[in-house]
């Protein structure tokens, strides 16, 4: 039973086993999770995707196992948890566009895995599998605050 629950948790309940793009369909729930999340204080965000992490290293350590190890492409409970790291705390990603260019960036920096991404690959277990996320995740943070900050400051200008 605990084999079959962390097989659906780390499958995004099934949406890791999509023939294309699995990282992006596993993705998609965290879409509604960070915005379930972006409703509460930012130390409350913190905890939560805090304890969200540290439960998905174990969840993705055991389905690797089915894997011979690999962070193999339908394990995807990484990417849900850590994609509400890409807008902690900034409000402005309540609205619907700005929360679409968050997923956007970090699934760009998730997939594409550029250096300093890259590096938690060799890190090996759950706790590889979940840090190139948050890596990514935070490098996406650091854009889409940038965006908004830019984007804010601009529109003070023009008013």
């Amino acid at each position: 039973m605990l084999d079959t629950l962390n097989f659906w948790l780390a499958t995004g309940f099934g949406l890791g086993l999509a023939p294309v793009a699995p990282g992006t369909f596993g993705s998609l729930i965290g879409l509604p999770l960070a915005w379930w999340l972006l409703g509460r204080s930012t130390g409350q965000q913190a905890v939560i995707i805090a304890l969200m992490l540290i439960a998905a290293v174990p969840v993705c350590h055991i389905a690797a196992w089915h894997y011979d190890g690999l962070d193999h492409g339908s394990i995807v409970a990484d990417e849900y948890v850590a994609f509400p790291l890409a807008v902690l705390g900034l409000k402005a990603a309540r609205h619907p566009l700005v929360l679409a260019l968050a997923f956007g960036v970090y699934r760009f920096f998730d997939a594409l895995k550029p250096p300093p991404i890259h590096l938690a690959e060799y890190v090996t277990g759950g706790l590889g599998i979940v840090l190139d996320d948050v890596i990514a995740a935070l490098v996406s943070w650091l854009v889409v605050a940038l965006i908004v900050t830019l984007w804010q400051r601009r529109q003070q200008k023009i008013v």
